[in-house]
């Protein structure tokens, strides 16, 4: 007789189970419809995926519930079937589970981010609906997850423990700023939740492995009770109409046993994650023994001053050269700072102002890159031109605005006199820090390319005349690390016949790969940016090698970071950078440097290397 949950996770690291939802997704079934419906449609094909993760290794199995409550079922018509489809999801699972196996009741929020969409009262209801009909299916456990809040996953623990005294997992969807979407640091929230009844708690979905590593070491010192992580299959990527996920099995595998000696006594795997990323974790635990919990780490914060600058009367550049035309006379540096993701911009000003003393020819602005809200770059670039005097370059994603947003949002830049912008997609708005928003896609990269050349011509989306021209600079994104470089050129040629003026690549950790390019795109006739971005630690580089869509490190790059952190990493990161543009700057006059953790003085540091090695000598109006 198998051990209740409790006594199993005390004694060792139980495997859990893999995606339900992107699973399926990669089977076939497509997004928009009720995958919780198919526990009465199509059990066997749920049960199918259940048992190719109990063979994979998995001895934890969530019922096939995540959303089966009355408020998420009543968009397909099926609020009537709450008790019956989640019955029918616990005992699927129970098939597939086996004797051995544990099954527990997936039960997770309904409000998703949402704050105000529902009451206390409603949400009492919803929950008490499932979990009831969870529990009199006789579940080992309920895990209740994706939570944002702790206010609404309180109110879904102290639901179970009205019902129950089974084991209960709680796990909150959090991202590198360490809080919950109330406020909470998690030391405060893991306190209420324990105080609440919770037997585990842990995190899953909304990132991948490093940034749930980086959300446990905020728990170091101060954890009483065992962890449970669910991490993504890194940041989901859109490419030709579909989510792809970019974190390898092995690399589960690796990162299941630095989980485990940070005290994680259930180790599965959320969106993206298959068979064979949970195969990876199973193989990686065998045998292993709990280790005891690592050192808390602290940081602190700086604030700075903002200084005032001018520009000519009516806040445009003028007659100033454009970036294209600087690459044709000689190197030319963009450098890329991200816009703060609260209301402080005074360490971002005090950045872009140390850049433009160290001669960057453009700030680069993204436009809420990884979905992740960030201050507006309409907002930011026009204070860095109007404070700094230094050229803002703006992005513009696809994702966040319809057509009459988008064009709305073209024509306040061109008021401002801001010029350069950078066409892109934007990443899927359900992997961000909002996942309840929409991606709006009214337009493909390619599409806004030839709008906003439209805008050029003074003609307006609708066709209509706009009175006088705007004189935008048009970039558009590049990423050569495919295994097929010339068809990513072919895709890049698509984007110049749609009117790019530039290109700006992703970061490129590979002095041979940047001479592959030179040569793959020798005859476009406009410039191309390669991207260099310093990596600040070892963690760093493993995260954007395992988990950023569009970014491959090389071997060599990865041993040379393996376990260097602070200013050890980032010298390193520094080093390796300014091999990359020595190979860089003898192909390429257009240089794109990406600022990482707002280590602005690691960008100072590649702008001196880079005018060092071009001989150019800046003006004393830099300074």
């Amino acid at each position: 007789m198998k051990p209740d949950l409790r006594t199993a996770w005390g004694k060792t690291v139980l495997v859990g189970d893999g995606a339900m939802g992107t699973y399926l997704y990669q089977k076939g079934f497509p997004v928009g419809i009720s995958y919780e419906e198919l526990n009465l449609t199509s059990p066997g094909v749920i049960e199918d995926v259940h048992r190719s993760y109990i063979e994979a290794g998995a001895v934890l199995l969530e019922s096939n519930t995540f959303s089966a409550n009355y408020d998420k079922l009543s968009k397909y018509g099926l609020e009537s079937k709450v008790e019956e489809i989640n019955r029918a999801g616990v005992r699927i699972a129970r098939r597939a589970a086996g004797e051995n196996g544990y099954v527990v009741g997936a039960v997770g929020s309904i409000r998703a981010g949402k704050r105000a969409n529902l009451s206390t009262t409603e949400l009492k209801k919803y929950f008490g609906q499932q979990i009831v009909a969870l529990l009199e299916e006789e579940v080992d456990g309920i895990m209740l997850e994706t939570f944002y809040d702790v206010e609404e996953l309180h109110l879904a623990l102290r639901t179970v423990r009205n019902h129950s005294n089974l084991p209960v997992i709680c796990q909150l969807a959090v991202d590198e700023t360490a809080r919950t979407l109330d406020g909470l640091t998690l030391p405060e929230a893991f306190k209420i939740l324990e105080d609440d009844g919770a037997d585990i708690i842990g995190f899953n979905c909304r990132t991948g492995p490093n940034g749930i590593k980086r959300a446990l070491k905020h728990l170091q010192g101060s954890l009483v009770v065992p962890v449970s992580v669910y991490p993504n299959a890194g940041i989901a990527d859109y490419v030709d109409g579909q989510y792809k996920y970019g974190a390898s099995p092995e690399y589960f595998g690796q990162m299941a046993l630095t989980f485990a000696d940070m005290g994680s006594r259930i180790i599965g795997g959320c969106c993206g994650t298959t068979p064979l990323h949970i195969a990876e974790i199973a193989t990686a635990l065998q045998g292993y023994i709990p280790q005891p919990l690592p050192a808390p780490t602290l940081r602190g914060v700086e604030r700075v001053q903002i200084q005032e600058h001018f520009m000519d009367d009516n806040g445009r550049r003028g007659g100033e050269p454009t970036l294209v035309d600087l690459t044709k006379e000689r190197h030319t540096v963009i450098v890329e700072l991200d816009p703060p993701r609260d209301l402080d911009i005074a360490k971002f000003m005090k950045g872009a102002e140390a850049l433009r003393k160290a001669g960057a020819d453009a700030l680069t602005l993204a436009d809420n890159s990884l979905a992740v809200t960030r201050m507006s770059n309409m907002a930011l670039g026009h204070l860095v031109q109007a404070k700094t005097g230094l050229r803002p370059l703006v992005h513009i994603a696809c994702r966040d605005r319809n057509l009459i947003g988008t064009q709305s949002h073209l024509m306040g830049f061109d008021a401002l006199g801001i010029d350069h912008v950078l066409a892109v997609t934007g990443d899927p708005a359900r992997f961000g820090d909002l996942p309840g928003s929409s991606s709006v896609y009214d337009l493909t990269s390619f599409e806004i390319i030839r709008m906003i050349k439209q805008l050029n011509d003074g003609i307006a989306f609708s066709g209509k005349p706009l009175k006088q021209k705007a004189n935008f600079v048009i970039g558009a994104a590049f990423n050569p690390n495919v295994k097929h470089l010339d068809k990513a050129v072919q895709r890049l040629e698509k984007k110049i016949a749609s009117g790019a003026d530039y290109i700006m690549t992703q970061p490129v950790y590979d002095c041979e790969l940047i001479a592959n390019i030179a040569k793959a795109t020798a005859h476009l006739d406009i410039p191309v940016f390669i991207g260099v971005m310093p990596l600040a630690s070892g963690r760093n580089a493993e995260y954007l090698h395992n988990e950023v869509p569009g970014i491959q490190l090389s071997d060599e790059v990865r041993l040379r970071m393996k376990g260097l952190e602070g200013e050890e990493g980032r010298a390193e990161g520094v080093a390796i950078a300014k091999e990359l543009l020595d190979a860089a700057t003898e192909h390429f006059n257009g240089i794109y440097l990406m600022t990482p953790f707002m280590f602005y003085d690691m960008s100072v540091q590649l702008l001196e290397y880079v005018w060092a090695k071009s001989g150019r000598k800046l003006s004393p109006l830099f300074r």
